[in-house]
């Protein structure tokens, strides 16, 4: 026997693999049969390879399983190839070997080097796992005294009958060539042991596993469906060790049986009372409908009773034929059931410190983590990983041995690596203990792993007991005589640490200590104040309570109340209330808390408390929908009865956990609208809240999967819209609408017989095939399809004939071919007569060709109806079309035909004559064009080794824009109003205006943190609110926190988390590429204030002169003045490669001065001969501009010239009578037109006199491009002789050389540009920089994104893609300075380069790639080396502390203060806050925003009613 390796493959897996919310996910090309881990690997096995992988998934070794080669024994003799199915995956770490057995023709394994698998170190033929793939097999290393075994289970064979096979069920096999029997053996040294079964049919192993000296296995019996667990006592040998066995039956639970195990996990390191052993496992009963049909049951299971020797009645030792009768077993019952879900998979128990931590697979792609206290009670689940469809999670999960931080799971074809928690996210020690996790506690001054807190720091984490609602918690008590009152505060902490614990608590109310010298000292974790209760007034008393523990301080607020004053009806509200304030509740009454009084959860003391109200109970009849998407639903409908009084809806999860509350609408009183919010899948139950605060009636709602858009059809749609499109996925009937990017209103879709679709909305003004990304509404959540749609232009149907039939029409209509594929139901025909009757056309059939398809339909029944049109209809497209035109007659084609002849045979003899007197004019044309081509590339060849970078460095003083200006362009880069009023003119700079009231409420309304979040939050949800919206609000927030830098700040820095977070970023590399979010847009002015000092002192000089430099190289060739395409350009799509010779010229400029007729001295301007009038005046400008240093006090519109000829001087104009004309196109006047030589005198006058035309320029003609050219000529036919050096031959590649001249002109400008913006090591880089990069670090540091490239792309997507390209592609933002069509054509040339230099990925380029990209290819890899070395150097500056970049902030603020219209920004802000609301406030809610703030909220509100009110009045 031999077997065939195929190649083993290194490097990234070609899969998927996606880092998203801290979690690692890699897709493989199969299903997940099986995965193990050791303290360096994961490994994976699918149905035809085998996967290494490193503990993040950033390294794959791919290994294709071995096909094994047999020698067939019969004639005709060959081999027989099979492939090798793993079902045995065991990592051997003593031994550092990787065991791997199956199947192939018969049982095969095969050792692998744990740490290559590419290294096969042994492998036989043998049946060690299962030899069919699908019978049930398990594999365990055990420890026997000093040997280590394999446990093996599995079932004979019923399909290998050629196979060798045994009856053993259970044995133990050896793991090295050393040991009685050499490797893989299952024999002793004096026999072999084994253990049969009574019954092997749909016999199932489901785990095993060695606790110290005892190995247990579990399995589901056939015999009455039971789950037996069978132990051995581990002796010295394997005989010893199998022969003597005990069993149990588990019993699973409760009223309802489950007696199916689906998983099971043992709890390591149990411990517990006489050294336990505990056990939890996934049971079922088998009824997947049933809402709790799986549990998680805790068992003891070290000690199963009595010994069995052998009449055990499921199995025996050795043949069980010869097996004593069968006995009876020991039951074993659960020590508690601690969660109940519909379709539990797989578990994965935890310990640590008191707490159990359970990891919940489910069969709908879940997993939960459930806290279980020391008395068993647990936690509210949480999910930590919600997969988008139903994929099952696989039986089996490991905990990361390494790091102990991480679950690996599988799914289908998946594997997933999440984090079993996210302490880091918790910024507070009150938000830390608010998430209640084990894992989490506070340390100094973060919340970590208790691993990752050094020694002697204290550990601060949630207590040993139950659940608490608050971190501080208290209760007054009275004394009997009632002088004294106690008032005791508890802690609800629990302390790791080294050393004595500090613990103090000092009582305040407002004259100071409260409490009396009698009060008992403070022992951890509570203390107790007494005072006398003539302190505590009718109206209550407020304390403040400063708690140390260790080296946190706490500060609790409390506001203490006389208990015998709360009084009322007894509702669950009142009893809220009352034991909030620390009293007690008892039959409905409250009272003074006594020394007996429990410390229950309030939720529980008050659940059962009856209203005195009289509401009508409500009753609820149904949900629609019941079953939707984990996004939630938008409308969703209740019925019922007496609905009337129901002010919102709630919705509780399992275990009464993760409570949302949604508020209703459209009250009828037996139905009423309200929002389902998102959940996590799995059943919810659903009350109806009254006044009184009880919740009444119960519904069941079920959150299934996301839905997904796979495809549509058809695939194409016409630009008028309204075709029927099918949308094919999964989970398609939770979709509420659909929408087109290109179309900013929703669709409504219609979902029956398990299929959904749409009419598609109208692509207005297209001409050709346009895509558009359709995606699925659900809830607030936008998902794309994988396919897109394509919208061609409307059908053309051209012409139509109709034949009568008997008293039938056949009519065929024609249509020209195209791409819809219309089918016969999407076109209707009506025939239409003169009193436009109509009569509807029947389709019949639709023939296709080439060229032109006809539709062919039928008029029944209508022997006197005549037509005098068709009108057509497909959605939303209507044509009116006339009848075909009919055929010439047969006589007249008959006597055309000998004429048509005729002219024929003269045309070829006088072609034949004429053909022979051009051939010798051709050859001299040819000659003449070879010539010119070789010109023009001479030409070309010697501007490229004679360019020079002569181009002048000295400009003068720079035109910097006002800060006020330069923030105002990047904020509203779009201008207008806003933008007007949110900038104070210059005489208001210095003046400080007191906004008004409601301008003062709203400023300090958005400095509240959780309001502002919460605002932008909400604005973002809806689906209404686009992006020129976000970025608008954006703006407006930054000029209105524009004085408080340091806070806003703070705001960006939650948003960009909060935008991390989303599931829509699951994608880093993606993140910030866009600006598509308020926080995006406000990074981008976030960047623009923080580096303008650094912009103005360093870049702005080389930036200028870059500008300067392009401006002076486009002047010195010709530039189209309609087109404005230029010669020399860096842009190939600028490029004007049409253009005539050209020769340089120097006029001597006089400008007029005075009214007599007295002129300047002469100004120098360079020129060229092919210069238009308007061109001309341009130049001037500049070059007078640039030699005095300010520009000349007529502006060009109202400027004149005249050319000195022969002492007088004639008027230059752009069009005169003289102009050339070709067609009906107009040649613009240039120089060369009127003879203007070289060192003319050109005069410069003002028009006295308006224009008789209101336009002041030729190119304020909306036709101009039409009307008018110059040096490219129009597509008209003319006669070549009349200008013959115009119809030259020119051919673009070979001007392609200009835009090497152009880049070597301006080379040295854009080098010293890039290298002043990304620096020298000597530069120290601005603090906003180091400070963001930074952040950017530490966010990737806590999201445990190990990949180096995703924070590179961080850093490039913020800085110069957010900020530096914008300012290289637009000057104007910096400088007052016009930006012309060719210098932007430049500019976006040198930004590609500059991001190029940026980006990670190495193309090679091609001749077929874009000169744009070729141009600066070479220097790219040079500049990549600088960007990195600059990237390293700001990461290895020392770190800016937050007091620092706040002073730096504060000095921002202070330097730019009162630029701004604040007022103006806060009043445009309220109109989004008054067109959103409701949304807002409901968001607040969502939040747990405290009361005051929704008053502020209200009171804003009311104060700008109020000021519309007055202005109206």
């Amino acid at each position: 026997m031999t077997y065939e390796m195929k190649a083993v493959f290194w490097g990234v897996l070609l899969a998927c693999v996606d880092w998203g919310w801290g979690q690692e996910n890699l897709t493989f090309d199969g299903d997940v049969r099986d995965f193990a881990i050791s303290d360096r690997s994961v490994y994976v096995v699918t149905d035809d390879r085998l996967y290494q992988l490193n503990h993040d998934f950033t390294k794959v070794i791919k290994r294709d399983t071995p096909n094994v080669v047999y020698p067939k024994q019969e004639a005709p003799l060959s081999n027989e190839t099979y492939p090798f199915k793993v079902n045995i995956l065991l990592p051997f770490i003593k031994n550092k070997t990787l065991i791997t057995c199956g199947t192939t023709k018969c049982g095969y394994c095969e050792i692998l080097d744990l740490n290559e698998i590419s290294k096969s170190v042994h492998s036989e033929n043998i049946e060690v796992g299962s030899l069919d793939p699908g019978d049930s097999t398990i594999g365990f290393i055990v420890d026997v005294g000093t040997n280590s075994y394999i446990m093996t289970g599995r079932l004979q064979s019923r399909v290998r009958k050629a196979c060798a096979n045994s009856d053993q069920l259970l044995d133990l096999r050896n793991t090295l060539e050393g040991q009685h029997g050499g490797i893989f053996s299952d024999s002793d040294e004096s026999t072999t042991p084994y253990i049969d079964a009574r019954q092997k049919e749909k016999f199932q192993f489901v785990d095993g596993f060695q606790s110290n000296s005892h190995i247990y296995v579990f399995s589901n019996v056939p015999q009455e469906r039971q789950v037996r667990v069978i132990l051995f006592k581990s002796e010295n040998s394997k005989t010893n060790t199998l022969r003597h066995f005990q069993g149990a039956t588990l019993k699973c639970c409760g009223n309802t049986e489950r007696r199916e195990l689906l998983s099971s996990s043992v709890i390591q390191g149990s411990g517990g009372l006489h050294g336990q052993v505990l056990w939890a496992g996934v049971f079922t009963a088998g009824n997947t409908s049933d809402p709790i049909n799986t549990v998680l049951a805790i068992y003891n299971i070290s000690s199963t009773g009595p010994q069995l020797k052998y009449n055990d009645p499921d199995f025996c030792y050795k043949g069980c034929a010869e097996a004593l009768p069968m006995g009876t077993t020991q039951d074993l019952h659960p020590e508690a059931v601690v969660f109940r879900y519909s379709s539990m998979t797989s578990v994965l128990a935890v310990r640590h410190n008191s707490w159990l931590v359970f990891f919940i697979g489910t069969g709908d792609g879940q997993l939960i983590k459930l806290a279980v206290d020391k008395a068993y009670k647990p936690a509210c689940p949480r999910v930590l990983y919600n997969s988008d469809d139903d994929r099952r999670v696989f039986p089996k999960m490991h905990l990361d041995p390494v790091d102990r931080k991480h679950v690996y799971m599988a799914l289908r074809n998946q594997m997933v690596r999440v984090p079993v928690a996210q302490c880091s996210e918790h910024k507070s020690l009150k938000d830390c203990w608010s998430a209640q996790d084990p894992f989490c506690g506070w340390c100094e001054s973060r919340c970590s792993f208790q691993g990752d807190c050094l020694q002697p720091s204290a550990w601060i984490s949630i207590s040993e007991d139950s659940q608490q609602q608050n971190m501080v918690s208290y209760q007054v008590e009275k004394s009997s005589s009632g002088e004294r009152i106690t008032l005791t505060v508890k802690v609800h902490l629990n302390v790791n640490g080294t050393g004595s614990l500090t613990f103090t608590c000092n009582f305040f109310n407002k004259r100071g200590d409260l409490c009396d010298r009698t009060s008992p000292a403070p022992a951890f974790p509570q203390c107790s104040c007494l005072f006398s209760s003539d302190q505590l007034p009718a109206e209550g008393l407020n304390v403040t309570v400063k708690i140390r523990v260790g080296k946190q301080n706490l500060a609790e607020k409390l506001m203490l109340t006389n208990c015998s004053d709360i009084s009322g009806p007894p509702t669950s509200a009142l009893c809220s209330q009352c034991m909030s304030a620390g009293c007690s509740w008892s039959n409905d009454v409250c009272s003074w808390t006594t020394r007996s009084a429990n410390s229950e959860p309030i939720q529980d003391v008050c659940r059962l408390s009856q209203s005195g109200l009289n509401y009508s109970e409500p009753v609820i009849f149904s949900i629609e929908p019941s079953v939707l998407s984990f996004h939630g639903r938008n409308h969703a409908l209740m019925n019922g009865e007496n609905l009337d009084h129901v002010t919102k809806v709630r919705i509780q999860g399992h275990m009464n956990c993760s409570l949302k509350e949604s508020p209703v609408w459209n009250h009828t009183g037996s139905s009423l609208t309200f929002h389902i919010p998102s959940g996590d899948k799995g059943s919810v139950s659903v009350c109806a809240v009254l006044p009184d605060g009880r919740c009444l009636g119960k519904a069941t709602v079920t959150y299934g999967s996301s839905p997904s858009c796979t495809g549509l059809t058809p695939s194409t749609t016409w630009a008028s819209g309204k075709r029927k499109i099918k949308v094919h996925g999964s989970h398609l009937e939770f979709v509420e609408e659909v929408v087109h990017d290109h179309a900013p209103q929703t669709i409504q879709t219609k979902y029956s017989s398990g299929t959904l679709w749409y009419h598609t909305p109208p692509f207005e003004h297209i001409n050709q095939p346009v895509t558009s990304t359709v995606s699925l509404r659900v809830a607030n959540q936008t998902l794309a399809c994988s396919s897109q749609l394509t919208y061609h232009p409307d059908p053309e149907f051209t012409s139509y004939t109709a034949i009568k039939t008997g008293n039938d029409m056949r009519v065929t209509i024609e249509k020209r071919a195209d791409k819809l594929n219309i089918t016969t139901e999407e076109i209707l025909v009506f025939g239409v007569q003169e009193e436009n009757h109509d009569v509807e056309c029947v389709m019949d059939t639709i023939e296709t060709s080439n060229e032109t398809d006809s539709v062919i339909c039928e008029i029944k029944n209508t022997p006197n109806f005549n037509i005098n049109s068709l009108r057509i209809r497909v959605g939303n497209f209507t044509k009116i079309l006339l009848p075909k035109q009919a055929a010439p007659s047969l006589l007249i084609i008959l006597v055309l035909i000998p004429i048509i002849i005729v002219v024929i045979v003269g045309a070829v003899l006088y072609s034949y004559n004429k053909q022979r007197k051009m051939a010798a004019q051709m050859n001299k044309q040819l000659d003449q064009l070879e010539c010119d081509i070789r010109n023009d590339i001479r030409q070309g060849f010697v501007d490229m080794q004679t360019e020079k970078c002569d181009l002048i460095e000295n400009v003068g003083a720079i035109p910097f824009l006002d800060y006020k200006h330069f923030a105002s362009r990047i904020f509203f880069p779009d201008g207008g109003p806003v933008m007007t009023s949110c900038i104070k003119d210059i005489g208001q700079d210095a003046v400080k205006v007191q906004p008004d009231e409601s301008c003062q409420a709203l400023s300090r309304l958005i400095r509240d943190q959780v309001f502002l979040t919460s605002f932008v939050h909400a604005l973002e949800e809806q689906k209404n609110f686009n992006v020129k919206e976000k970025c608008a609000v954006a703006s407006l927030l930054t000029v209105s926190l524009h004085g408080d830098l340091p806070y806003l700040t703070q705001v960006m820095e939650e948003l960009l988390r909060a935008l991390m977070e989303q599931p829509s970023n699951s994608q880093p590399k993606l993140m910030l590429r866009r600006t598509e979010s308020i926080v995006e847009k406000l990074l981008t002015n976030w960047m623009s204030i923080c580096l303008y000092g650094f912009l103005r002192e360093s870049v702005g000089q080389p930036l200028f002169l870059l500008v300067c430099a392009l401006t002076q190289q486009m002047s010195k060739g010709p530039v189209d003045s309609v087109t404005e395409k230029a010669l020399y350009t860096l842009n190939e799509d600028w490029l004007l490669w049409q253009a005539q010779d050209f020769s340089p010229m120097r006029l001597q400029v006089l400008f007029a001065v005075g009214t007599d007729g007295e002129v300047s001295e002469p100004l120098e301007v360079s020129a060229l001969d092919c210069d238009t009038v308007e061109q001309v005046k341009e130049k001037i400008l500049l070059a007078f501009k640039t030699k005095f240093g300010f520009p000349y006090n007529t502006p060009l519109r109202q400027m004149h010239i005249e050319y000195e000829k022969d002492g007088r001087f004639v008027p230059l104009k752009e069009v005169d009578a003289s102009s050339g004309v070709l067609g009906e196109v107009t040649m613009l006047n240039t120089l060369k037109h009127y003879k203007v030589p070289d060192g003319a005198s050109i005069k410069v006058l003002s028009k006295t006199h308006p224009s008789l035309s209101p336009q002041s320029s030729l190119k304020d003609d909306q036709n101009y491009s039409t009307k008018y050219f110059h040096l490219i000529d129009p597509d008209i036919d003319q006669d070549q002789k009349k200008n013959p050096e115009r119809k030259k031959l020119k051919l673009k590649e070979v001007y392609l050389t200009k835009l090497l001249s152009t880049k070597v002109a301006v080379h040295s400008f854009v080098e010293n540009l890039f290298r002043t913006i990304w620096g020298t090591p000597n530069l120290k880089t601005p603090p906003a920089i180091k400070y963001f990069f930074d952040f950017l670090d530490a966010q990737g540091e806590s999201k445990r994104i190990n990949d180096s490239d995703v924070l590179h792309i961080w850093k490039t997507n913020s800085l110069p893609l957010r900020f530096w390209v914008n300012i290289l592609k637009n000057p104007q933002f910096v400088f007052d300075m016009e930006k012309t069509p060719p210098l932007d054509g430049c500019l976006s040339v040198i930004a590609q380069a500059f991001m190029d230099s940026f980006s990670l990925a190495e193309k090679q380029l091609g001749k077929h790639d874009p000169t744009n990209k070729l141009l600066y290819a070479k220097d790219i890899s040079q500049y990549k080396q600088e960007v990195r070395a600059y990237y390293k150097q700001v990461r290895d500056q020392p770190p800016i502390s937050s007091s620092e970049f706040k002073e730096f902030l504060h000095k921002e603020s202070k330097k730019h203060e009162n630029e701004f219209n604040e007022s103006a920004a806060l009043r445009e802000l309220y109109k989004y806050m008054q067109l959103y609301f409701d949304e807002i406030k409901l968001k607040l809610d969502q939040n747990g925003a405290p009361v005051e703030l929704k008053e502020q909220l209200q009171h804003v509100k009311s104060l700008f009613d109020s000021l519309k009110s007055c202005s109206w009045n």
